[in-house]
């Protein structure tokens, strides 16, 4: 089966490096799905889950909060502003977001305020989702 290199990086580090059959990635207009050949392409990429699909491996699972995708025929490149791994999804920790996040869009004074408590709402609800998905593979 052909495959595509991919490579994701993060301001934390290196994330993953190696040979893919498919990758699907959160595209600020929605989900995309790459493969070997694909379209070259560069799109942002908005807070979500990315899969990273590897012949007789396990999928690969990551959360990132937003970042950069770049897609040639051979390769994909994914430049993450964090990217965690699905051991480090904390539910709890997801859910507690959420509701600070909902707190300050309530108590948000400007404009300023406002828009910066709607972006922690959708970071804080993107990785509540990725943790209750992975809730069922971890056991």
């Amino acid at each position: 089966m052909d495959t595509i290199t991919v490579d994701i990086v993060s301001a934390e580090g290196h994330i993953f490096s190696g040979e893919a059959s498919m990758v699907i990635a959160p595209a600020k207009l929605g989900d995309v799905g790459i493969v070997v050949r694909h379209a070259p392409m560069l799109t942002e990429l908005r807070p979500g889950e990315v899969r990273v699909k590897r012949e007789g491996e396990e999928e690969l699972f990551l959360y990132i909060t937003g970042g950069l995708l770049e897609v040639q025929p051979f390769a994909v490149t994914i430049l993450a502003d964090t990217a965690l791994r699905d051991d480090q999804l904390n539910e709890q920790a997801a859910e507690e977001a959420r509701a600070a996040a909902e707190e300050a869009l309530r108590t948000a004074g400007t404009r300023e305020d406002l828009a910066h408590a709607q972006q922690q709402l959708v970071e804080a609800a993107a990785r509540y989702r990725a943790a209750q998905k992975l809730k069922g593979k971890r056991r």
